[in-house]
Protein backbone atom coordinates (compact mmCIF):
# COMPACT_ATOMS: atom_id res chain seq x y z
CA UNK A 1 0.00 0.00 0.00
CA UNK A 2 1.49 3.36 -0.97
CA UNK A 3 1.10 6.61 0.90
CA UNK A 4 -0.73 9.42 -0.87
CA UNK A 5 1.57 12.23 -2.03
CA UNK A 6 1.34 15.77 -0.73
CA UNK A 7 -1.67 17.54 -2.06
CA UNK A 8 -1.94 21.10 -3.40
CA UNK A 9 -2.35 22.39 0.18
CA UNK A 10 1.20 21.26 1.10
CA UNK A 11 2.68 23.14 -1.88
CA UNK A 12 0.94 26.37 -0.89
CA UNK A 13 2.15 26.11 2.72
CA UNK A 14 5.78 25.54 1.64
CA UNK A 15 5.95 28.94 -0.08
CA UNK A 16 6.73 31.94 2.13
CA UNK A 17 4.12 34.69 2.08
CA UNK A 18 4.71 37.70 -0.15
CA UNK A 19 4.41 40.93 1.84
CA UNK A 20 3.60 44.36 0.43
CA UNK A 21 5.20 47.33 2.24
CA UNK A 22 2.66 49.91 3.39
CA UNK A 23 4.19 53.18 4.64
CA UNK A 24 2.86 54.85 7.77
CA UNK A 25 4.09 58.47 7.89
CA UNK A 26 2.57 58.84 11.38
CA UNK A 27 5.23 56.54 12.92
CA UNK A 28 7.62 58.79 14.83
CA UNK A 29 11.38 58.62 14.42
CA UNK A 30 13.49 58.07 17.52
CA UNK A 31 16.94 59.64 17.79
CA UNK A 32 19.81 57.90 19.56
CA UNK A 33 23.49 58.74 19.86
CA UNK A 34 24.55 55.70 21.91
CA UNK A 35 23.86 51.97 22.02
CA UNK A 36 23.93 51.01 25.69
CA UNK A 37 23.24 47.32 25.51
CA UNK A 38 22.64 44.45 23.11
CA UNK A 39 21.66 40.94 24.20
CA UNK A 40 20.64 37.87 22.24
CA UNK A 41 18.85 35.07 24.06
CA UNK A 42 18.70 32.64 21.15
CA UNK A 43 15.27 33.87 20.04
CA UNK A 44 15.36 37.68 20.16
CA UNK A 45 17.90 40.47 19.96
CA UNK A 46 17.29 43.29 22.43
CA UNK A 47 18.94 46.67 21.80
CA UNK A 48 18.70 49.67 24.10
CA UNK A 49 19.38 53.00 22.41
CA UNK A 50 20.12 56.12 24.45
CA UNK A 51 20.37 59.85 23.99
CA UNK A 52 23.05 61.89 25.79
CA UNK A 53 22.39 65.17 27.57
CA UNK A 54 25.27 67.36 28.78
CA UNK A 55 24.89 69.05 32.18
CA UNK A 56 25.44 72.77 32.68
CA UNK A 57 29.19 73.50 32.50
CA UNK A 58 30.96 73.82 35.83
CA UNK A 59 34.37 75.49 36.23
CA UNK A 60 35.18 73.13 39.13
CA UNK A 61 35.43 69.89 37.17
CA UNK A 62 35.25 68.07 33.88
CA UNK A 63 32.07 68.17 31.80
CA UNK A 64 29.37 65.76 32.95
CA UNK A 65 26.12 64.51 31.53
CA UNK A 66 23.48 61.84 31.62
CA UNK A 67 22.27 59.20 29.18
CA UNK A 68 18.59 58.43 28.90
CA UNK A 69 16.99 55.47 27.13
CA UNK A 70 15.18 56.62 24.00
CA UNK A 71 14.20 53.25 22.51
CA UNK A 72 14.25 49.57 23.46
CA UNK A 73 14.08 47.54 20.28
CA UNK A 74 13.36 43.79 20.24
CA UNK A 75 13.97 41.85 17.01
CA UNK A 76 13.13 38.29 16.04
CA UNK A 77 15.95 36.05 14.84
CA UNK A 78 14.91 36.66 11.22
CA UNK A 79 14.89 40.44 11.68
CA UNK A 80 18.28 40.21 13.42
CA UNK A 81 19.73 38.43 10.39
CA UNK A 82 18.19 41.03 8.06
CA UNK A 83 19.72 43.81 10.19
CA UNK A 84 23.14 42.15 10.06
CA UNK A 85 22.93 41.80 6.26
CA UNK A 86 21.91 45.45 5.84
CA UNK A 87 24.74 46.60 8.13
CA UNK A 88 27.25 44.54 6.13
CA UNK A 89 26.05 46.21 2.92
CA UNK A 90 26.31 49.68 4.47
CA UNK A 91 29.79 48.88 5.82
CA UNK A 92 30.95 47.66 2.40
CA UNK A 93 29.59 50.83 0.78
CA UNK A 94 31.35 53.06 3.34
CA UNK A 95 34.64 51.19 2.76
CA UNK A 96 34.20 51.60 -1.00
CA UNK A 97 33.61 55.35 -0.54
CA UNK A 98 36.69 55.65 1.68
CA UNK A 99 34.71 56.70 4.76
CA UNK A 100 35.80 53.54 6.61
CA UNK A 101 39.08 51.70 6.26
CA UNK A 102 38.92 47.93 5.98
CA UNK A 103 41.29 46.18 8.38
CA UNK A 104 42.88 42.93 7.25
CA UNK A 105 41.89 39.89 9.31
CA UNK A 106 44.07 39.29 12.36
CA UNK A 107 46.13 36.08 12.24
CA UNK A 108 45.08 33.29 14.58
CA UNK A 109 47.38 32.73 17.56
Amino acid sequence: MSKPGPGPQAEVQAQPPQFQYVDRPDVAETFADHVRMMTFDGQTLRIEFCVSRVDQPSPQGPPTGKRYPSCRLVLSTGATLELMNQLQRITASLVQQGVLKAEPPKPAN
